[in-house]
């Protein structure tokens, strides 16, 4: 049983079978975050897919020899497939893992870059991203120009508080990690 995600049906579950045969017409396309066209077919009454082929686009598999990188692929696999629901089209995810995937391929020193741009684009895309310029309780703009404000954050609520409405159990997110989280909103990872 294969799990794979597809630019224009979302993430899919499917049998290939012949898989592990030599010539079983997969080679090196079912390996973890591969880039390649998935032949299949979906009969109407059965939520698996039968895969028939596939063809290998972009392969990963030289990544895998430095541990770290291994682990980040690893990561990645494991967050799309929890995050992303069956069926469901979402093609801004789709080109957010060919982008990273593009970049570990072209600069496998930045890894951790790659994660947390990964990591920060699937909560937004997501949905569950909060707002990182406005307290969370008096509406106050955190990200004045002049004189940006101390905000912090605790793991009970989803948003950021400014100094006056803080509250006990918090921890401050400095202004220069706000500024990086912008920055990695609104340019490509590299």
């Amino acid at each position: 049983v294969v799990s794979f995600l597809t630019r224009d049906q979302g993430k899919l579950r499917g049998v290939a079978k012949r898989a592990r045969r030599p010539k079983g017409g997969f080679g090196a396309g079912l390996e973890r975050l591969t880039h390649g066209n998935i032949f299949y077919f979906q009969p109407e009454s059965r939520e698996l897919v039968n895969l028939d082929s596939c063809e290998l686009l972009h392969s990963h598999f030289g990544l895998h020899g430095d541990y770290t990188v291994s682990v980040a692929l690893d990561f990645m696999a494991e967050v799309s497939d929890q995050f992303l629901p069956a069926a469901e089209v979402n093609e801004r995810f789709f080109r957010l893992l060919l982008a990273v995937l593009e970049h570990l391929r072209e600069s496998a020193v930045n890894v951790w870059r790659a994660v947390t741009y990964f990591s920060l684009w699937v909560v937004r895309l997501s949905g569950v991203l909060p707002a990182l310029d406005v307290c969370l309780s008096c509406g106050a703009w955190l990200d004045d120009p002049e004189k940006p404000e101390r905000a912090f954050f605790n793991r009970a609520s989803a948003g950021l508080y400014c100094a006056l409405c803080r509250r006990s159990d918090s921890w401050e997110m400095s202004v220069q990690s706000r500024a990086i989280a912008a920055e990695m909103l609104h340019k490509p990872v590299g």
